[in-house]
């Protein structure tokens, strides 16, 4: 019953809900079992989409075109800093947002590809290591190679959400890599009724 392991800060521990639940003891509920994607590091992704922005927006007329009667903006700069200083002027105002992420690929391009925290560093953060040594051999260390990928992706889709209309959309181009984690956070920011296509 491999079910019954948990592996936390603590170290390994059996889950005494599972247990009791394989055992037909009708005292176990469902009220604390949530559906969705965890990793660590969610609660601060979330917290990052919050915090308010040290950036300023600065105009460029000299470097546009018809700036005294255009429509549309060119905005140049770290986009979880934009997407941030958008929210007062644009929540609930934008039709289309189209992004283009890291596809995580572990690749050398212009921007981050590789979102693959070091395994040491990995097994530190998420407390299977003590004192340098492994707590348990059932590590989760495949989950490093998506950690930091959805920690950099989470803060900007809750903010993305933020600006869209009711009837706003979005289109994200990615690869197989990260497709499916993808589709988990957005059927939670955006809610899984408003899914598309792939």
């Amino acid at each position: 019953f491999p079910e019954l392991i948990t592996e936390g800060a603590n170290g390994v521990a059996v889950n005494v809900d599972v247990l009791k639940a394989l055992v037909g003891d009708a005292s176990v509920t469902d009220a604390d079992e949530k559906y969705g994607l965890n990793w660590h590091g969610k609660r601060r992704a979330r917290q990052i989409a919050l915090t308010p922005s040290t950036g300023t927006l600065r105009p460029c007329p000299e470097e546009s075109v018809d700036w005294e009667t255009t429509q549309n903006l060119m905005i140049e700069g770290d986009n979880l800093e934009v997407l941030k200083l958008l929210q007062k002027s644009y929540a609930g105002k934008v039709k289309l947002i189209y992004i283009d992420p890291p596809y995580n690929t572990g690749k050398d391009f212009v921007y981050p590809d590789n979102f693959q925290d070091n395994i040491k560093n990995y097994l530190e953060l998420t407390g299977q290591v003590e004192g340098g040594q492994r707590i348990s051999s059932n590590t989760e260390a495949s989950g490093r190679f998506h950690t930091d990928w959805l920690n950099m992706m989470y803060p900007r889709l809750k903010l993305a959400r933020d600006l869209l209309r009711d009837d706003g959309i979005i289109f994200v181009s990615l690869d197989d890599n990260e497709a499916s984690n993808l589709r988990a956070i957005c059927s939670e920011v955006f809610g899984e009724e408003n899914f598309i296509a792939t």
